[in-house]
């Protein structure tokens, strides 16, 4: 199997160093850079499978990073923050980012984390296996149709009257859950286990910016929100 590649961006050479050595006992090969600027320059020499960004490093911060990243790929990204209710993991989600991890914290909640969005990664068949998922029909194996929005379970394509829209990875396992469902409100905490692979209780900002990324670009009454319950795909 190959090796997994992760680009860490850190300016504090402590925690760059120790996170390094952790992750690389774990088997991971790690690019670690100081900031923002050289961390983009590995990132399009090196085409990582993940990178970890820290929101807070000189020349160009993690957000603005991240966003660059974005951009260009689709490669998960997780930021770091020391400060967990900070509007920094809030405007890191918002700039694309797959999950956020709030420092000081524990190599090996790190290494699981890592593990957690590479595993949603890799599977191409959606949170479902693919397909299997119910809705109308439309003519096409795999092919759900909501209004003008149209869901491919299997060619992981998605369209809004008739053109194709572009989701990062999570959006789209977030999309194939609520098409799985539609009508039917799904909490936070369902979508926390079965889109980001949480077998335990996380912050649900992530998927709160998530749902509001994902309605930009299907639309925003596409999915609504049930106040003290979730949200539900209008069907």
């Amino acid at each position: 199997m190959a090796e997994t590649h992760v680009l860490f961006v850190e300016d504090d050479d402590v925690i760059r160093e120790a996170t390094t050595l952790a992750l690389e006992r774990d088997g991971f090969v790690v690019t670690a850079m100081p900031d923002g600027l050289s961390g983009l320059e590995s990132f399009r020499a090196d085409r990582p499978d993940i990178a970890l960004l820290d929101v807070m490093v000189p020349g160009m911060d993690g957000v603005s990073l991240c966003r660059r990243i974005r951009d260009e790929s689709t490669v998960p990204v997780i930021m770091l923050s020391a400060r967990a209710d900070s509007i920094d993991v809030v405007l890191g989600l918002e700039a694309g980012a797959d999950d956020y991890v709030t420092k000081p914290f524990d190599g090996s909640v790190l290494v699981a984390r890592i593990r957690a969005v590479l595993r949603r990664f890799g599977h191409a068949g959606g949170p479902n296996g693919g397909g299997g998922a119910d809705g109308d029909a439309d003519g096409e194996r795999g092919v759900l149709t909501f209004g003008e929005l149209e869901v491919d379970t299997e060619g992981m394509e998605v369209r809004k009257a008739g053109a194709p829209v572009a989701l990062t990875p999570t959006e789209m396992r977030l999309l194939l859950e609520f098409s799985s469902a539609p009508g039917t409100v799904l909490s936070r905490d369902r979508l926390l286990e079965r889109v980001w692979d949480y077998d335990w209780g996380g912050d649900t900002r992530v998927v709160d910016v998530h749902v509001q990324r994902l309605r930009t670009k299907i639309g925003q009454d596409r999915i609504e929100t049930v106040r003290g319950f979730g949200y539900k795909l209008k069907a």
